[in-house]
């Protein structure tokens, strides 16, 4: 249970004064439904700004305070704009400029003969000095002392930042005193402001002491959760795995096993033999032989005498392992079952059947495998493929279905960098697959003007005549008014022009049985030429698919370039990736392009895309994984999550844990960023 000091903040934004079920929908779009997400809404900046006696005292370009008097209104012909004409005491003159139904406002406001307080920003216009559309118009000076450093919210269309100003207020009103959860010793160093008074700072001036005690706060929240989890992991009972290698040994693998494979599986069978449950995460770069390593790891399973099971996230990826595993494991006699929530009647109550009575001994499928009415005779080890698509909370629901808490290793070819690895998967021990096995090619990678797109689709032409196939992927799903983008609609339909029925398309608004029927039919060399948007970033394997193009691969991160270039190069003909560029690359754009020219490592690219990206900006959806913060900005997570990370530990290994004095304000601070599973996984044992 929550508790009751933090309830104020968890009630619905629609307490709040002014807003109704009209505010409700451009609030939820920002994710601002309830009192708390309001107080940590923080400005993206602040106006800075100078009260002048003169307007020959202040820069162009520079945000400024003055006392004007109106000397005219002058409306334009049509849509033109409505002017104001003004001078300061000297005489100064400077026009007022406003635009649309704004014009109406500025004819009250700004009366004829009447001196006001105008707020904005000073810029020049020919020879002439103008405002235009004055942030604040007061009759008097005082209303705008607060108005000199003033926030700027990140808004949505029917908000203005106004309205959002005095919501935060409203929600900065009602936080609640706290007792302190840092660590007593790094507080004084650090200088903090207290937790309560942090966040009213964050609204009010851009120091950044605040900022990083808020953003401390929630990796101190994330940090303590996840070693929770892990300690009680390591309290709880699972079954040690130890094999005879009977299995392995009849595995005919199509390469040998590269040092990095021989080294995670023996760390993986250390962990197996233990009756504490593993949780390990597996960090294979695209290529680098993770399901290898997993089929080992289950086969370790087997010849213990019990089950294994691999989830994947969606039903193509689901049925991609299945034939791989299948095809690896015919030799050894172990039957693999694929489960995906599209199985149906007979055949899905004979798997059912198997799994239950122990003749299925790995059952590979989407999260139907996970459903109710599953039942295993003895599951003793779960793979999850593509780990950043699974929340905690789903991990810790995988634990609940064997008899003793099965062991778990997690896999992801997504390239995380080490900082965000600890961030996310702080609970699990990392192993790293590093080496590509032997014979994988490297891949040519070219950069290509936009322009010269007419050569490109020459060259797909001359690509498919050979009896090879290409992936083309698009950044965006529909053309918007205000972007011009190629949309993967229209460059399918431009390209089916071309190539006819041989080119299939698919996105993420699909249905599922279209986009698995699109990519079957590419799987099986039908379609010759896959159109899509990123949908294919992640596990689609077909070996005769042998060049990649990027269209505007400058709005792609490094690490999701590499992933989609990891499509190709699988079989045994040379693979090339083509990434088109637009014709305005900004130095970042273009350090990205000749990175991807210059490695395939994709460790590398990971830990170069967050240099690039930099600080403040958090790692997109579909990047490195996502990191699960909304106040801490990468620079902050690089700078102080070590520190939080050893302030968890000290909390648990020395302070007493969440039993203690400071460990009662930490279980608040666990509430305050919904991390309470640490808290729920402590009281279930």
């Amino acid at each position: 249970m929550r508790p009751e000091t933090l309830n104020p903040l968890f009630v619905d934004a629609e307490s709040l004064e002014g807003v109704g079920p009209k505010l409700r929908k451009p609030l939820e779009k920002l994710g601002l439904t309830r009192v708390k997400d309001l107080a940590y809404h923080l400005p993206d900046r602040f106006v800075q700004r100078r009260t002048v006696a003169h307007l020959d005292e202040a820069d162009v370009g520079e945000q400024i305070v003055v006392a004007l008097t109106v000397t005219d209104q002058r409306s334009s012909a049509g849509r033109g704009p409505f002017r104001v004409l003004t001078q300061d005491a000297r005489g100064n003159v400077c026009t007022l400029t406003y635009f649309g139904r704004a014009s109406y406002s500025a004819r009250k406001l700004l009366p004829v003969g009447e001196t006001r307080w105008i707020a904005g920003r000073l810029d020049q216009y020919g020879q002439a000095l103008q405002i235009v559309h004055p942030d604040h118009v007061e009759a008097d000076s005082s209303a705008l002392l607060g108005k000199l450093n003033e926030p700027v919210y990140p808004l949505a269309e029917g908000l203005t930042q106004p309205r959002i100003a005095s919501l935060a207020a409203q929600a900065l009103e009602r936080l609640p005193e706290m007792p302190e959860w840092i660590e007593p010793g790094l507080f004084g160093k650090m200088q903090w402001p207290t937790w309560r008074d942090a966040l009213h700072l964050a609204h009010r001036d851009t120091h950044t002491g605040e900022r990083d005690r808020l953003a401390y706060d929630e990796l101190l929240a994330n940090s303590l959760a996840l070693m929770l989890v892990k300690s009680a992991n390591r309290a709880r009972r699972g079954q040690a795995l130890i094999g005879d290698g009977r299995l392995r040994d009849l595995l005919a693998l199509p390469f040998p096993l590269t040092g990095a494979q021989r080294r995670t599986i023996r760390e993986i069978e250390g962990d197996l033999a233990q009756d504490v449950p593993m949780l390990r995460l597996l960090q294979g770069d695209v290529g680098a032989g993770k399901t290898v390593v997993a089929l080992e790891a289950m086969l370790i399973a087997v010849e213990a005498g019990t089950q294994a099971a691999m989830l994947a996230p969606t039903e193509i990826l689901a049925r991609q392992h299945y034939e791989t595993l299948r095809k690896l494991a015919a030799p050894t006699g172990v039957r693999v079952a694929l489960l995906t929530g599209r199985d149906k009647g007979k055949a899905r109550e004979s798997t059912l059947m198997g799994l239950l009575d122990g003749s299925i001994d790995l059952v590979v499928g989407t999260h139907a495998i996970f459903q109710d009415t599953v039942a295993y005779r003895n599951l003793a080890l779960v793979v999850i493929d593509e780990q950043h698509r699974f929340g905690v909370g789903q991990r810790l629901m995988l634990a609940q279905k064997g008899k003793v808490a099965p062991h778990c290793l997690a896999m992801t070819a997504t390239p995380i960098p080490r900082t965000l690895t600890l961030a996310q998967y702080g609970e699990m021990d990392v192993s790293r697959l590093d080496e590509l096995p032997p014979g994988r090619q490297a891949i040519d990678t070219r950069v290509i003007a936009q322009e010269r797109l007419g050569d490109v689709v020459a060259a797909i032409q001359r690509h498919i005549a050979t009896g090879q196939q290409a992936y083309w992927v698009c950044p965006m799903v529909r053309e918007s008014e205000t972007d011009d983008l190629a949309a993967a609609e229209a460059r399918h339909a431009a390209l089916r022009e071309h190539f006819g029925d041989t080119v299939v398309l698919v996105h993420g608004q699909l249905r599922p049985e279209a986009k698995d029927h699109a990519m079957e039919r590419f799987a099986r060399g039908e379609a010759k030429l896959l159109v899509a948007t990123t949908v294919i970033e992640v596990g689609v394997d077909v070996p005769n698919a042998t060049l990649m193009v990027i269209e505007q691969a400058e709005r792609f991160g490094l690490a999701q370039l590499h992933q989609l270039r990891g499509r190709v190069g699988r079989g045994s003909e040379k693979s090339v990736c083509l990434l088109l560029r637009g014709e305005q690359l900004s130095e970042t754009g273009k350090e990205r392009l000749a990175l991807m020219r210059e490695t395939q490592d994709g460790f590398r690219l990971a830990e170069e895309d967050l240099r690039l990206r930099g600080g403040g900006e958090l790692l997109g959806t579909r990047q490195s994984g996502d990191t699960p913060f909304r106040v801490a900005s990468l620079e902050q997570i690089q700078k102080l999550l070590p520190l939080a990370h050893d302030d968890a530990r000290l909390l648990i290994e020395r302070d007493g844990g969440l039993d203690s004095p400071r460990g009662e304000a930490a279980r608040l601070l666990l509430y305050l960023f919904e991390r309470d599973w640490g808290v729920q996984l402590l009281r279930g044992g």
